[in-house]
């Protein structure tokens, strides 16, 4: 009998240890729970992101060049890239944001899995898993944070909102998504929880300046050590993203207000600006050893992250003694903070005074990051950078009721000291760090990935306050959940569904839940439609270094390392050559042509790439390629393009470090030419304004006159993208994408403006019974079906102009010509040939009005056919001269140092003097390819009497897929333009917000 009691109290001790030792360590289980599940919900598509063929196939344009970074850094591991001349020709750049701490651990984990040499298909995929594994991990130190504020079920809770966030955090860290966005979110979470450990540790040990002095090394140990590690985890997301300087700056905000409010309540400040001085001077120190450029640049490693952090370290070494001082004179302590304002509007004057680059940058990105106040040129073009139209619409699709409960959580957090309970120093931490998160967020869309980490860690604090409210103990073992009463389990069942049900289906309703939109993720579509325009680059066109048989590219190895050039330009040897495009698309060129563009998504030459492309001539826009190769800025102090007569006596410099080659997309001759005008004057009214509207108000009877032809239709991207160069006499169309692209083109009369129009695709259009060519109803505000709404008449445009989809309107009229060309089409710049010649008109065929008219049919790589035409004027004496860019033949090609064209020509030139419809003269003659790249002279032609024939125009004779969408996957660092939330997915949903500006957008530059 005494044996079973034995055994029955050593079972109940048993149960009684086990139960003690879940509720000790139940987290462990429940942490590792989260993260799995958050890394399950974000490699749902793998699959997608994995080719047959092996190239990469990545979600985001700046993902491209990651993999460009990740594949340097494994050819010369452990360095990183110290200046890249594979972008921003003809200077080169420094990269800063890229090859950091970021790219290294990806690398490092890559040579680890790889045994020391990784091939490339083991580096593409650790880099497509270290994303969703770096977001897991972001899991740790949210719950220790939250943990500090409402327990263990308030650090769970918090991971359990970060984990079902379906918003910009999960969309920027799905596989595929190969950006440092991650990385920053990690690293920021590391950096402030190590803070807050290093402040709490300062309260309780009370390091003080005697101390100090006495070199009491056992009473400052601890909070010297938690000091340290605060301003090592603070250097590695510095390390991780040089723009981390807003943490600098956000941590020095909350030393100055918390060193206020301890000194106005009789605490010693010297606690907290202990904490302060050691971690931000261990920061100066490490941040240090990384500068690689000097200059006060936010998105370098230069000599701007130390200062600040010195400057943050002596501020609280100063407030410090100031306290002392105040002490020491008996001062009155309301005045304290006062002074300290005082002092810092004093030492900004001085700074404006002193260092008026330091001033700039630092007031330029506290307004254009910070706060909502003035934001820049290169922001606003930018879909991520872009404030979000509806805040409060916005954080709720981001973060459901969880945005709104962590606002109450603020309050209770602030509130504290008023209800007689402990207020520590790490929650004035919390508190300023959230509140600049979220006017980060009001400001540019893209920092919603950083809120979510005060989404979810507030939302701890706020938990922890409910349980206490209602005198819940969850945390006290079995007797203590036996104790719960029923209204007790009603409110707690409340604010989990508060918190958790919007994010859950059914009630998550149309906005996708987390495990929706990670399934839902895909490749960039723009970098899809670009990588066959791309690969035929890198395959048919000589090696930067090889132009023109210059046999020079050995000296530019795409893993070559290059050090920072004087003055930050690169020499580049003779045959080297850039790629014009729009600066969205620059890594793509780098990374899948392996040729160098000139302007890129850093937004590097973004001014001189909208000068070119909104150049109104040709002449203007060669003029301006020559002042690029000049070193020279074609535009003035306004950003206006200069004058003809400037840009050449600029040009006279021009080495021969030129562009040879042009991209265009379907995107830049429609939604993004808004953004493309906004670099630079005049504006985009200008251009989708005719020039002769005048001040008459329009009407539908008037209206086709006034919109006959827009300036838009001259500049060199509409000439070259819609005419294939047709009338040019130094570019030519050398390939296009065989896929179909739809461009969209809107022009309006200001007066106008303020009805908007949403463009829709063809396919669109067609569903709801339009056809090519009709005009387009529409009925306040709202395209209406064929046949409806408002009386509206026809545009007829040129039938020259291969036209973009144009929407044309005013309050009661939108006017439509639709046409669908090449997704991504590629022109070369060459000297052309000049066709010369006499007419001996003997039988006095020609008058006065005679013209020479040239014309080739020519055939492209889509099995598409046009005809380049050109007319000049016939002198009197019968002779004429004319510049043609296209061959009859293609003798020449990579191995000469020229390209292998895939536009073929039908025929022969055949040329034709006089009036057409009438008699004249008519002759056929070839042009060989050395003629057009050598920018020789013809002029064998034999002339024979004829009736001319009217000139062909320059329609497209093939056929266009019926799907014309243009749904573009995109990590929202590009032009606004396009619309994208910085992650759309495969199936077309996306996660985030449609931006202001033009159906948007690369932002981004990278963060600029």
């Amino acid at each position: 009998m005494s044996t079973d009691t034995e055994r029955a109290e050593e079972g109940a001790e048993t149960s009684s240890s086990f139960l003690e030792t879940w509720a000790k360590w139940y987290h462990i289980p429940v942490l590792g729970a989260v993260m799995l599940f958050m890394f399950w919900v974000r490699t749902q598509s793998y699959d997608r992101f994995v080719t047959d063929d092996g190239t990469p196939a990545l979600a985001g344009v700046d993902s491209w060049y990651h993999w460009r970074t990740l594949e340097w850094t494994a050819e010369n591991y452990p360095n990183t890239m110290p200046y890249e001349i594979w972008t921003g020709f003809p200077t080169g750049n420094y990269v800063g944001q890229f090859g950091t701490l970021f790219d290294q651990l990806i690398v490092t984990v890559a040579m680890i899995v790889g045994l020391g040499d990784p091939s490339a298909e083991t580096l593409y995929t650790v880099a497509l898993l270290a994303i969703p594994a770096m977001a897991a991990l972001v899991a740790v130190p949210v719950f220790y944070m939250g943990r500090r504020l409402g327990g263990t079920i308030g650090g769970i809770s918090a991971i359990i909102v970060l984990a079902l966030a379906p918003g910009s955090f999960l969309s920027r860290s799905t596989v595929g998504q190969l950006d440092h966005h991650v990385g920053e979110v990690l690293f920021m979470a590391i950096a402030v929880l190590g803070m807050m450990v290093a402040l709490r540790v300062a309260e309780r040990e009370q390091p003080i300046y005697e101390l100090v002095v006495d070199r009491d090394w056992d009473a400052l140990r601890t909070p010297t050590i938690y000091s340290v590690l605060a301003g090592f985890a603070l250097s590695l997301y510095v390390w991780a993203w040089p723009s981390a300087i807003v943490l600098i700056g956000i941590f020095g905000v909350f030393f100055a207000i918390q060193l206020c409010l301890d000194y106005l309540r009789g605490i010693s400040p010297d606690h907290v600006a202990f904490v302060g001085a050691v971690s931000l001077g261990v920061t100066t120190i490490i941040t240090l050893l990384l500068i690689e450029e000097i200059g006060f640049s936010v998105s370098s490693f230069g000599v701007l992250q130390p200062l600040t952090a010195a400057l943050v370290a002596v501020g609280c070494l100063f407030m410090a003694w100031l306290a002392r001082t105040w002490n020491e004179r008996d001062l009155d302590r309301r005045y304290y903070p006062l002074a300290i304002g005082g002092i810092a509007g004093v030492a900004m004057l001085v700074m404006w005074l002193a260092l008026p680059d330091l001033y700039s940058t630092l007031i330029g990105n506290l307004t254009g990051r910070l706060l909502p106040i003035d934001p820049s040129t290169s922001t606003l073009t930018i879909s991520e950078a872009q404030p979000p139209d509806d805040f409060t619409s916005y954080v709720s699709d981001e973060f459901g009721a969880a945005f709104f409960t962590m606002l109450l959580g603020l309050a209770l957090l602030v509130a504290r000291p008023f209800f007689g309970r402990d207020y520590r120093a790490e929650y004035t931490l919390v508190i300023v760090w959230s509140l600049f998160l979220i006017s980060m967020t009001a400001t540019q869309v893209r920092f919603s990935y950083y809120l979510v980490l005060a989404v979810a860690v507030v939302n701890a604090a706020f938990i922890a306050d409910v349980v206490r409210l209602f005198d819940l103990d969850l945390e006290g073992g079995v007797d203590s959940l036996r104790q719960v009463e029923t209204y007790q389990v009603i409110v707690l069942l409340m604010v989990v569904l508060l918190l958790f049900a919007p994010l859950l289906p059914p009630m998550a309703g149309e906005n996708a839940t987390a495990w929706d939109r990670g399934e839902n993720v895909g490749p960039s579509q723009d970098a899809m439609h670009w990588q066959e325009s791309n690969h035929w680059l890198a395959e048919n066109t000589p090696e930067p270094g090889n132009w023109g048989g210059a046999d020079n590219a050995s000296e530019l190895d795409y893993f070559g390392t290059y050090e920072y050039p004087d003055g930050g330009d690169y020499d580049y040897p003779q045959g080297a050559y850039g790629v014009m495009s729009w600066w969205d698309y620059g890594h793509l060129i780098t990374t899948q042509g392996e040729r160098i563009p000139h302007s890129n998504p850093f937004q590097q030459n973004a001014r001189s790439s909208s000068a070119f492309l909104t150049a109104e001539s040709e002449e203007q826009g060669e003029l301006v390629l020559d002042t690029i190769a000049a070193g020279e800025s074609p535009l003035d102090d306004e950003n206006a393009l200069r004058s003809n007569e400037e840009l050449e006596a600029m040009a006279e410099d021009a080495t021969h470090e030129e562009i040879r080659y042009v991209m265009i997309d379907h995107a830049m001759a429609g939604g993004k030419f808004h953004a493309i005008t906004e670099w630079t004057e005049p504006d985009y009214s200008h251009f989708v304004t005719a020039e002769d509207l005048g001040d008459e108000p329009l009407h539908a009877d008037n209206l086709s006159e006034a919109f006959g032809e827009v300036p838009y239709d001259n500049t060199m991207l509409s000439k070259l993208y819609f005419d294939d160069a047709s009338g040019m006499e130094h570019y030519r169309t050398v390939h296009e994408n065989e896929d179909a692209g739809t461009a969209f083109f809107v022009s309006y009369a200001e007066v106008y403006h303020e009805q908007a129009f949403q463009p829709q695709t063809a396919q669109q259009l067609e569903s709801m019974g339009y056809e090519n060519g009709d005009v387009l109803y529409v009925s306040g505000g709202q395209l209406a079906p064929p046949g409806e709404g408002n009386p509206a008449v026809r545009i007829n445009r040129p039938e020259s102009q291969q036209g973009a989809l144009r929407l044309q309107q005013n309050p009661s009229t939108v006017l439509f010509d639709a046409q669908r060309s090449a997704a991504v089409k590629t022109f070369e710049r060459v000297e052309g040939a000049t066709i010369a010649g006499t007419v001996d008109d003997e039988d006095d065929l020609l008058g006065d009005d005679a013209t020479v008219h040239v014309e080739l049919e020519l055939e492209t790589n889509a099995d598409r056919t046009f005809n380049y035409t050109q007319e000049v004027e016939l002198a009197a004496d019968g002779s004429f001269e004319v510049t043609v860019p296209y061959a009859t033949n293609d003798e020449l090609g990579v191995e000469d140092g020229y390209t292998n064209s895939s536009v073929e020509a039908l025929g022969d030139y055949t040329v034709s003097v006089g009036v057409p419809g009438e008699e004249g003269y008519e002759g056929q003659l070839s042009v060989p390819e050395t003629a057009v790249v050598q920018g020789e002279t013809i002029d064998d032609i034999e002339f024979e009497q004829t009736q001319l024939e009217e000139p062909a125009d320059n329609e497209s004779e093939s056929e266009v897929p019926d799907d014309g969408t243009d749904e573009n996957g995109s990590d929202g660092n590009e032009s606004t333009g396009n619309e994208s939330d910085g992650n759309e997915s495969a199936g077309n949903e996306t996660a985030g917000n449609e931006t202001a500006g033009n159906e948007t957008d690369e932002a981004a530059a990278e963060e600029n």
